[in-house]
């Protein structure tokens, strides 16, 4: 039997659709919904399913951002080839987005006992929301907000990728929102940071889908859940990109900050008196 039923896939689709990119820690909001439903966070499919169904959400980035994709895939591809092509920041941004990739890669698969093991807590989650939350206050208020997308360079590109380590071991802490502050703190706005974590996403979560594609269906996540799971999470992750890059243009991050106080507080009480065991 699945450890997981189509109607419990439609919520956990719903709830990654919702928070992949938001940066409220998709991997929290889906650990906190699973312990709701009795389901064991730590068991082997559930981690495995979790990874997939972000598919989903990877592959709606993918169809929301497909022109500029193309833009940047067709500039990197013309570069290899024509020297003269290679001055341009579509083509350095191609390779940028490979060398920011590369440091969750080696962590992933380093630590993944770790991230699979102790660190699946959902301790670790409520911590996590709230610490993340400081973080990201810290970051939007001492950020000058003055460089725009094409302002770019490598290194913005290498601490912004390295810092989804962060949520890697932290469950908690939110990829997107590890990545967001970290381009705050580099002076990007926030519609720029916005889109700049949704780009390096695009590898790193596309890779922890596939990688763990064989694990997922070979412990125990039926198949059918996870094509539920997956095309609710594409759906309703459309919808998300597109209000987010909305809102962050005219607003701050305090609305998340808020939220993941109250969330992590509220986890933190249910912990407490045990009607969430981690």
């Amino acid at each position: 039997m699945s450890a997981i039923s189509v109607g419990q896939a439609v919520v956990l689709g719903a709830v990654e659709g919702v928070t992949e990119f938001l940066p409220v820690s998709s991997t929290g909001h889906l650990k906190i919904t699973e312990g709701l439903m009795g389901i064991p966070v730590d068991d082997d499919a559930v981690v495995g399913f979790s990874a997939v169904i972000q598919v989903g959400a990877i592959a709606a980035v993918l169809v929301y951002f497909r022109k500029d994709i193309a833009r940047i895939v067709s500039a990197w591809l013309r570069g290899l080839t024509d020297k003269s092509e290679r001055h341009h920041h579509d083509y350095r941004f191609g390779w940028w987005v490979i060398y920011a990739t590369i440091p969750i890669v080696v962590v992933g698969l380093a630590a993944k006992p770790l991230i699979q093991g102790p660190l699946a807590s959902l301790w670790v989650v409520a911590g996590s929301l709230i610490a993340g939350s400081g973080v990201m206050w810290a970051a939007d208020r001492m950020g000058r907000h003055k460089r725009g997308e094409d302002d770019t360079s490598l290194k913005d590109a290498m601490l912004v990728g390295s810092s989804q380590i962060l949520a890697l071991l932290f469950p908690g802490f939110s990829r997107s929102g590890a990545t967001m502050s970290t381009a705050l703190l580099l002076d990007l706005d926030r519609v720029a940071a916005t889109r700049l974590s949704f780009f390096l996403g695009i590898p790193a979560l596309t890779g922890a889908g596939l990688y763990e594609l064989k694990d997922a269906l070979g412990t125990g996540a039926g198949a059918a859940p996870l094509v539920v799971g997956t095309v609710v999470s594409f759906v309703v992750a459309y919808a998300s990109i597109a209000w987010l890059l909305r809102f962050v243009a005219k607003h701050s991050f305090n609305a998340f900050v808020i939220y993941r106080i109250v969330v992590g507080l509220l986890l933190l009480g249910l912990l407490a008196t045990g009607v969430l065991v981690s």
